[in-house]
This record gives structure tokens, sequence and C-alpha cells, in this order.
């Protein structure tokens, strides 16, 4: 049965970050803190908080505990469509469809990357949280593509850092409701936690530095097909860059697409792709690259707007 804590906030932890002063709090990992608060299971003097607020002093915590009998384990599941592109005894890269979650989170039932992995039997890393080993980058449920793993504990310790340093290269394709104005450019704009709506983020004067870089590959009646590419890597970053740009992705309600136009090309999801990947190895020092082509339901409403 699921638990609430009701907390003062401690001397020691006023005027930190909420992922980090809960962890420290809970005794749990910052990863497992910041889960608890992406899924607003935490209210700071009644408001519901997110992992980048900070702890204010004569503060009142309410932390809804999930229930211990379910915890953030890897549960492994066969997965329809899920692509080894790449492997050595270091890393792994593969082909995620949409519908699968990069790691284990609170309230989300659903298959995961490592469970897909443990189903096939392979082993990654065992750094970092218990629900989080291996992990290096993640993609949105909804977002299909490569992403790559680490299988040994020196290249997960390389890769968190070649990402830290932005020394990994990433290309998304994706489709955006009409045409950019202008054809490309660039997204510099900080990203936050949503005020209003739950697992939802915006642009904040507040938030996060993030930067995408976009250019327009090809034009159609309603929408358009861009080469983006990443130049820091926030949550849901190109969703919120194009929807504040009033272009959201096709297919992505979430983020104000147009439900009439995501019915018409047969999409649940948002209309993204990630179709490069490339990197120094963390152990051969080798640049490596990998490409992934659509799948079948981003072909199939490409065809769509062609056609119309």
């Amino acid at each position: 049965m699921a638990e609430l804590k009701q907390l003062p906030v401690p001397d020691g932890i006023v005027g930190q970050r909420a992922d980090a002063g809960l962890a420290k709090l809970l005794g749990v990992s910052r990863s497992a803190a910041a889960d608890l608060l992406e899924a607003d299971l935490v209210s700071l003097n009644g408001k519901v908080i997110g992992k980048a607020d900070k702890l204010i002093a004569d503060g009142f915590l309410e932390i809804q505990m999930p229930d211990p009998s379910n915890p953030l384990e890897i549960v492994p599941v066969q997965v329809d469509d899920f692509k080894i592109i790449y492997q050595d005894d270091d890393i792994i890269v593969i082909d995620k469809p949409a519908g699968v979650a990069s790691h284990p989170s609170v309230g989300w039932d659903g298959p995961t990357v490592p469970g897909a992995l443990l189903a096939l039997g392979i082993q990654i890393a065992t750094s970092g949280a218990q629900e989080r080993q291996g992990i290096v980058q993640r993609l949105d449920v909804g977002t299909s593509g490569l992403m790559t793993l680490a299988k040994s504990e020196l290249a997960y310790s390389r890769l968190k850092q070649a990402f830290r340093d932005r020394a990994v290269h990433k290309v998304y394709h994706a489709v955006i409701q009409g045409l950019a104005d202008p054809l490309d450019g660039t997204f510099d704009a900080p990203i936050g936690r949503h005020p209003k709506h739950e697992f939802k983020f915006a642009v904040m004067n507040d938030g996060k530095h993030s930067v995408t870089h976009y250019e327009t590959l090809e034009a159609f009646r309603a929408a358009s097909l861009v080469e983006i590419i990443l130049e820091t890597g926030r949550t849901h970053q190109i969703r919120v860059h194009f929807s504040a740009f009033r272009h959201p992705l096709v297919g992505d309600t979430m983020y104000g697409a147009d439900p009439v136009l995501a019915a018409k090309v047969h999409l649940n999801r948002q209309w993204l792709h990630a179709v490069k990947l490339s990197f120094e190895h963390p152990i051969t020092g080798n640049q490596v690259e990998f490409e992934s082509k659509y799948p079948a339901e981003l072909t199939k409403a490409l065809d769509i707007l062609r056609s119309n």
C-alpha cells in the first residue's frame, strides 16, 4: 500500500534542488528522487514541485511513496520491432520502437529498454541507480530510433561524460505542422517544467539552457519534414521548442498538434525519430556512427502527407 510522508524541510537541505534534497532526506538515489518528482508525487506547502525547484525554509513536504511491493525493478519483456543495431563488450546501440520507455519509472507499467534487453539475455552495466543502470541517454516513450547503452562500467562512465560534454552527435527527423519560417535556424530558449500541466515542459525564463538547430528537408501542404541537431538534451526538448514556435510535431497532441491531422495520417504518437548517432567509442577511441530508417507508421504518415 502506498505511503504518504509528511515532513518539514530540514535546515540542511534548504536552498537545494528538490531532487538532490529529497534524495538526502529519503536516503535514496537522486534519480529515484527525480522519478518521484517527475510523477508529481511531491508537494511543497501544498503545491506540486519539479526536480529543479528549490527547497525553502519553513517548507512542508508531502511525498506519496510508491508501493514498496512494486519497486522500480527491471522486468524482462519481449518487444516486437526491438532491434540491436550494434554491440560489443562495452556498448550496445538499439533501434527503440515507440511505446517503450527508456527505463522503469514511477507510474509506468509498460515495456522498457532494459527489460527488452534482459529478455534477450543481454546484460548492461550496473553503474547508476537500479532502474537506470547502463542508461546514458533517454528517448521519450513516443519517440523511436537510435539509443545507446553501456555494457561495461568504464564505458558507462566515459559515455555519461561524453553526453555531458555534448561530444555525442545526435540527429533527429521530425514532421512539424505547417512550414517553418525561416526554413532553417536555431531555437535558444530555456526549458523547465510546465507550471500548470502534469508531465509537460515549456519554455520558461528560469528553465535550463536549451539549444535546438533545425533545417527543412521537404515541404507538404499541411506539414514539413525537418532535420534536427540537438546541442543540449532536455526532456521533451524538440517537442517543446517546436510547440513554442507554433509548429508542433504532427501527432503530438500533448503539445498542441491538430488531432484531425494526426488521425488523417494514422498517428497516435509524435512524428519524431532519432535517425543518426555518432560518438567516439568510449574504449577504443574510434569514431562510430549509426543510422536508423523510419519505422512503418512514420513512413506511412509521410506517404499520406506527400499525396495530399
